[in-house]
């Protein structure tokens, strides 16, 4: 039997069949979790649109479109990684997986400075929590949808870069290859769901104030 298939299993093919059905399985709970929250946040917004419209202004758009622009190059890495292994190339492999880890950590370098500076203006909701505009509760209410929620996300981005790291040094020790490559594979499936759900975040904070 192949070295890389486990016993119980009959066949690679059916190792395979089984861990990318594992995985979306796994994604579909996690389309639940963050579906959940994103309909609270409709609920909201639909009940407070005022509020939500002037809320959204006092966050950075610009640092929010980069971080999109930074989490939309790393996939393509991620992309690029899959490809390679599926080519045999380990050391171009190694090169974008790393490469994703590090616009993973770009990604979390902006979002922190983005926290930080709600910090300073008091916009963390809280005791400490001072809002200047009209009806204060009900953009404390954005602002905690907007800190659960794009807290979650970075939870699952420093997840992201603690498995793509092991990826890629399993990737260079020899221990995947194009033989057994299901596990980039499916690590690459985690990343893109990782950016899909803040390509639906960006315009849901940060654009909510778009338009009047």
């Amino acid at each position: 039997m192949n070295q890389w298939v486990a016993h119980q299993f009959n066949s690679s093919a059916q190792q395979r069949e089984a861990v990318t059905l594992g995985m979306w399985i796994f994604l579909a709970t996690e389309v639940l979790f963050f579906g959940g929250l994103f309909a609270a946040y409709t609920v909201y917004r639909h009940n407070f649109p005022e509020q939500f419209h002037e809320a959204s202004h006092h966050l950075d758009i610009v640092l929010g479109a980069v971080n999109t622009g930074v989490l939309l190059v790393s996939s393509f890495f991620m992309a690029m990684a899959v490809w390679s292994i599926q080519a045999g190339r380990r050391k171009l492999v190694v090169l974008n997986l790393v490469m994703t880890v590090l616009l993973a950590i770009a990604f979390l370098g902006i979002k922190g400075f983005e926290y930080h500076h709600k910090f300073v203006e008091h916009l963390v909701p809280g005791s400490g929590f001072h809002y200047d505009g009209d009806w204060p509760g009900r953009a404390e209410m954005f602002f905690w949808l907007y800190f659960v929620m794009t807290g979650l996300h970075a939870i699952h981005v420093i997840i992201g870069i603690v498995v793509i790291s092991v990826m890629a040094g399993l990737v260079w020790s020899g221990r995947i290859g194009r033989e057994n490559d299901a596990a980039v594979e499916l690590t690459g499936l985690y990343w893109h769901f990782v950016d899909i759900v803040w390509v639906f975040l960006f315009p849901l904070l940060y654009l909510a104030g778009a338009r009047g």
